[in-house]
């Protein structure tokens, strides 16, 4: 099945919001294993819609739209649709049944231009919207079947994951099956060398690298009769990879580092700390924001002064005056004191030069010491971060990573 997607709004155009939807629903396709071929995006007109629409629908199975299904005068996708295909719109009792609903519940006023959401084209197969007003719709005709969806992603997304997601596995027959595992420490291009034989030789299952902002992610997907023949054409290539990646596989299907190592820490049974400078709090964020953390991570220290490092986590005055804060020997106190403050096992010191000033050819803007002390041992990873392309937020969100992975070598030896 070839597919596409149409993006309706003047905002998209204008550049005010992002299109979420059609990342989101580009990924949902690929798990499907649904060809998908062209992204289009267009503003709230009429004319230009059905021009758009009729070019999709004369050369792809699907057309997933997103947006114009809202109540206002400009809100007209569902209309374009509608003639488009050669519908007329009727007005669909359950869905305004669900609309007063929704506008009593929440103490609105029901309004005539409420009432244009639940007129929908003839004949078509309605999707409940259960996380906000509009009605989405499927409408299937002869050599295309197009799908509308509401545009906002926090009912953009439940409406494609739980709503048409079924309904295209159903029309595809047999199971699509996507594992991903996840790299760190090798680049995209490496990892595209060292599997290059393997990629262009497998078929069912395929396999294909992503670039994640610091991070390879690789999908393996497969298609069978049953997600358990599935499972199993996946799982030779899963082991494959192993072979060839080793250690630079830190997770197959977890939901980002952070996760895996949250995971990893309960599994060992141990307690973490942080103690950050140029990450600012950036550590203990990432982990924090992970379900269960409280069980495993104790706190942190944003220690960006010297003067904290000094008071708080006993960094020596002379060792600050002779190495600098952007030093080996202050990662390893940082690290050592957040243990002894917190009582954790496992504390991690941070220090470094983030940019974009405050560089020197002796220590260069992206030069990073990660400090690890387990139990009263310390080691310290020297990292080099900076480079092209390598802004702020980027050096501080590798730090992060680096520091993060460290912990999690050291849970899974």
């Amino acid at each position: 099945m070839n597919a596409e997607l149409i993006a309706v709004g003047t905002e998209l155009l204008l550049g005010e919001i992002a299109n979420t939807d059609g990342q989101f629903i580009s990924r949902c396709l690929s798990e499907l294993g649904i060809n998908l071929y062209y992204h289009t995006v267009v503003g709230d007109n009429p004319a230009r819609l059905a021009s758009v629409l009729k070019q999709a629908a004369g050369r792809s199975d699907l057309v997933i739209t997103t947006g114009g299904l809202g109540p206002t005068y400009d809100d007209l996708t569902k209309e374009v649709i509608a003639e488009t295909m050669g519908k007329k719109l009727v007005l669909h009792e359950p869905s305004l049944k669900r609309l007063k609903e929704h506008m009593e519940k929440f103490g609105r006023t029901m309004t005539k231009n409420n009432e244009k959401q639940a007129w929908l084209p003839e004949g078509c197969i309605v999707l409940d919207n259960d996380w906000g007003t509009a009605p989405g719709a499927i409408v299937e005709g002869e050599g295309c079947t197009v799908i509308m969806l509401p545009g906002p992603p926090r009912e953009c997304e439940p409406m494609m994951l739980y709503r048409v997601m079924p309904y295209l596995q159903e029309r595809e027959k047999g199971v699509i099956l996507s594992q991903t595992v996840r790299i760190f420490g090798m680049g995209e291009s490496a990892v595209e060398n060292r599997l290059a034989e393997l990629m262009k030789s497998a078929t069912n299952p395929t396999v294909a690298p992503y670039a994640k902002e610091g991070e390879v992610l690789i999908r393996v997907t497969a298609r069978a009769e049953t997600k358990e023949e599935a499972e199993e054409l996946i799982a030779p290539m899963l082991d494959r990879l192993h072979q060839e990646l080793g250690h630079a596989i830190y997770g197959t299907d977890v939901a980002s580092m952070e996760k895996a190592l949250v995971e990893a820490l309960a599994q060992k049974g141990m307690t973490l700390a942080t103690a950050e400078s140029c990450t600012g709090g950036l550590v203990s964020q990432k982990i924090t924001s992970v379900p269960g953390a409280s069980a495993v991570f104790y706190g942190g220290v944003v220690s960006y002064a010297d003067g904290v490092k000094e008071d708080v986590l006993s960094v020596p005055l002379k060792v600050l005056a002779k190495h600098g804060a952007v030093s080996e020997p202050v990662a390893a106190y940082m690290a050592r004191g957040v243990c002894r403050i917190t009582g954790s096992d496992i504390g991690i010191g941070i220090t470094g030069i983030a940019g974009p000033s405050g560089g020197s050819e002796e220590k260069p803007v992206g030069l990073v010491y990660v400090g690890l002390c387990v139990k009263g041992a310390v080691m310290v990873r020297k990292l080099n971060l900076g480079g092209i392309g390598r802004d702020r937020d980027m050096i501080r969100h590798l730090a992060a990573l680096n520091a993060m992975h460290m912990v999690l070598e050291y849970c899974r030896k």
